[in-house]
């Protein structure tokens, strides 16, 4: 019994792995472009601000929820290095720190479009699968 359920699962695992590799990255690009919306929804700045840094710090605590299993490869971690890297900078931007001006307010709209495309194009592309489904999970349990 044992081995039949086995036998099922490692075939469920390459059935489904295929679509889950397309899905996975599109689900994280999906989680950016769904905050990008809320904050065009959003009229105030200040709100608008917010939803934005929330987000980084959600996506950031996920990604050191998922470091801190041990779970990933070292390829995966130079992947959640880049992405986190990218994070960090779009959160000092946002904020105006470390050597970057302050977005203004009339460009909230137009940071949150830069934050989904640098996010699409960011080093997501050497996480493997299963960090990707990680991180969608741990993104989705935070919020």
């Amino acid at each position: 019994m044992k081995s039949i359920i086995a036998f099922v699962s490692i075939l469920l695992m390459f059935v489904l792995v295929i679509p889950a590799n397309a899905g996975g990255k599109e689900e994280l690009q999906k989680h950016f472009k769904n905050i990008a919306n809320k904050v065009k929804a959003t009229e105030n700045a200040t709100e608008k601000r917010e939803i934005l840094n929330e987000s980084f710090q959600k996506m950031s605590k996920a990604l050191n929820t998922l470091e801190s299993t041990g779970m990933i490869s070292d390829k995966d971690q130079v992947g959640i290095d880049g992405l986190k890297a990218t994070m960090q900078e779009n959160q000092d931007e946002l904020a105006g720190k470390n050597g970057f001006e302050r977005v203004s307010d009339n460009q909230l709209n137009n940071f949150s479009d830069y934050v989904v495309q640098n996010m699409e194009q960011a080093e997501m592309i050497t996480i493997s699968l299963v960090s990707l489904l990680l991180i969608i999970i741990l993104v989705v349990l935070l919020v």
